[in-house]
């Protein structure tokens, strides 16, 4: 868009005349504001004693009240304080003056790095993409994880939730994939996290190699929910921007479960009525339409991996049941796997990648489901194996499941620290050979040999 497009466009989401009006009262979060005509969505102002302008932004109506919500803290509001209305519709400004730059929910850098070069503005909520424009996804994209690679190869312009209860590891491997990965791009967004894993994530899990052509959208756990939504819109604006220059981005947002909790309570705020566990209709519908911005487009691609927190590995629970309906596939982490020191803890056989069989050769998909046999039959007997009361011979395939074991683990786990040598061909690769020298194992344990398993370099 040129600048004189821009500028019309800005121009006629403008709020032309001033709109103005009153508070009449304050009800947990939201205020109630009467005299003010504003559509939803609305940025709006509020001009508070001994603390200046304080933004918000309307998020529904009751009657002839405007329901405001602010992108601040209530303190200090008082009944009569006059609200302005600044703009009728949500933009965020992107542009590669971005990489490698820490931003807020408003694009507003936090990094102590100065102000940002020139960017352009996004709508935070465009139209959607024309279902029949959007490509077939058939071109792998490496995350830089062996076990996702390998066995659950990810799709450029797939969507991809990461299904964990705290404490498993999510953040490390999101920050190992945003690292490591070959898209040209990441874009992060940190929504509802703790204050004090920002810093950490962005030094530690990322590293400043991976900052480098990272941007990261962080809004902590302390913000007002309508910042932490604002958030997740404001990241995916910026990753469709890049994606409209022609790259391919991944977005990372980790959590898809705190979005979907801020969107509760602006909902609750704004009247809606608890439903499915406390969590109003608006959320379910927020949760799809934020979801389908990412994909394939004829310009670009936004790889999406989405974290979902799980309580007690309760796959069932309104938010994991409603993302596993719109994703592309779920990396399940196992407190089994973590509670071994297994990293990453992935459980191979409770995930799934919906492309994996469209990214990947004839040779790689034969490969993964011997692997995948393998794994289920060890599982079958896993107890029996552990108290010594298997007896060996009774069946070929897990007599061969049990030799294998510390080779396919050898494959699927992967240091935090450990340095990435492998791109997903050589990952591919890796999987062929071990496979062909299971199929190797399992010939000589037919004709009585018991040679051990190796995994090949």
């Amino acid at each position: 868009m040129s600048d004189l497009a821009e500028a019309r466009h800005m121009l006629a989401h403008a709020a032309t005349i001033e709109l103005s009006g009153t508070v009449l009262e304050v009800k947990g979060l939201a205020l109630s504001v009467g005299d003010l005509p504003a559509p939803i969505g609305a940025q709006v102002r509020i001009a508070v004693r001994d603390r200046g302008w304080v933004p918000g932004e309307v998020v529904g109506f009751d009657r002839d009240q405007t329901i405001v919500m602010l992108l601040a803290s209530t303190g200090g509001i008082r009944s009569g304080d006059r609200v302005v209305a600044d703009q009728f519709a949500r933009f965020v400004r992107a542009g590669e003056s971005m990489l490698g730059r820490v931003v807020n929910a408003m694009g507003k850098p936090i990094d102590g790095l100065g102000p940002i070069g020139e960017t352009v503005t996004r709508p935070l909520r465009p139209d959607p993409v024309d279902p029949l424009r959007r490509p077939l996804i058939d071109q792998p994209l490496a995350t830089g994880v062996r076990a996702v690679d390998a066995m659950l190869s990810v799709g450029r312009g797939q969507r991809l939730g990461i299904f964990a209860s705290p404490g498993l590891g999510k953040s490390t491997l999101l920050g190992t994939m945003a690292k490591h990965t070959s898209a040209d791009v990441s874009v992060i967004s940190l929504v509802g996290e703790r204050g004090r894993e920002v810093l950490d994530f962005v030094e530690k899990q990322l590293g400043k190699e991976g900052l480098k052509r990272s941007v990261v959208v962080c809004a902590t756990g302390d913000e007002p929910a309508v910042v932490r939504v604002r958030a997740a819109m404001a990241a995916t604006s910026i990753a469709e921007y890049f994606r409209d220059q022609g790259a391919d981005v991944l977005l990372i947002m980790d959590s898809v479960t705190r979005f979907c909790q801020a969107q509760r309570q602006v909902g609750l705020a704004s009247g809606e009525p608890p439903a499915t566990k406390g969590y109003p209709p608006s959320v379910f519908s927020e949760l799809a339409s934020l979801l389908e911005r990412s994909g394939r487009t004829q310009k670009g691609s936004i790889t999406g991996l989405y974290s979902v927190l799980v309580e007690g590995d309760d796959m069932s629970e309104p938010i994991a049941d409603a993302a596993r309906g719109i994703l592309d596939g779920h990396v399940v982490l196992s407190q089994r796997l973590a509670s071994r020191g297994h990293y990453p803890a992935i459980d191979v056989l409770d995930s799934i990648s919906r492309v994996a069989d469209d990214v990947t050769a004839s040779a790689h998909q034969e490969a993964r489901r011997e692997v995948i046999r393998l794994l289920a039959a060890h599982r079958e007997v896993e107890d029996l194996v552990n108290i010594g009361a298997y007896a060996a011979g009774s069946s070929p395939e897990v007599d061969l499941a049990i030799a294998a074991m510390p080779v396919i683990e050898q494959l699927l786990r992967q240091g935090r620290n450990e340095q990435h040598l492998d791109d997903f061909a050589r990952t591919s690769k890796q999987l062929l050979a071990l496979v062909e020298n299971l199929r190797s194992a399992r010939q000589q344990m037919q004709r009585g040999s018991r040679k051990p398993v190796r995994m090949p370099a």
